[in-house]
């Protein structure tokens, strides 16, 4: 009927919260933080999806950029992206890291801010992460890197993972 069942702050109310979007995997549901420009920006919050209780928050990781500032941010406003077990997300430092759904451990990272060389041989650059998620399909996982403009780093490249 539209009535709020639960409401829960997850960040601390920055011009730019969690903006891009959640996930969701039927038991939990899983919101990267923004608040790009605050004291302390990033992280990732996991909430009961029954009763909105924080199950964990993981504070954001040293960026990876190097000292916080316009273009070099821990934020993680980018959609995240829910898979058996994991949780993705990507941020403005350029990392894209895998989250343990169960506890929030960082299990995986890895720093999109280089060239690469694409497979039809044109140089491409990585950068920050913001806006649209990691998608999932046919037991891979496809990334944007590069988002510039008011903040963050700029770069246009698709990056395909894997497993061996």
């Amino acid at each position: 009927g539209g009535a709020i069942v639960w409401q829960q702050r997850y960040g601390q109310g920055s011009g730019r919260g969690g903006q891009w979007g959640a996930a969701i995997d039927g038991r939990q549901v899983y919101v990267g933080v923004n608040d790009f420009g605050s004291k302390a920006p990033g992280g990732i919050v996991a909430m009961t999806l029954a009763t909105g209780e924080v199950k964990w928050r993981k504070a954001a990781e040293a960026p990876l950029c190097g000292a916080p500032g316009r273009d070099c941010s821990p934020s993680q406003g980018a959609a995240v992206t829910a898979i058996p077990g994991a949780v993705l997300s990507g941020s403005q430092d350029g990392g894209l890291r895998a989250y343990a759904a169960e506890d929030g451990s960082l299990l995986w990272q890895f720093d999109t801010r280089r060239e690469f060389t694409t497979v039809n041989g044109v140089t491409a650059k990585g950068g920050s992460m913001d806006g649209p998620g990691p998608v999932v399909a046919g037991g891979l996982v496809f990334v944007n890197s590069g988002y510039g403009g008011l903040s963050g780093m700029p770069g246009n490249v698709l990056l395909v993972f894997g497993t061996d």
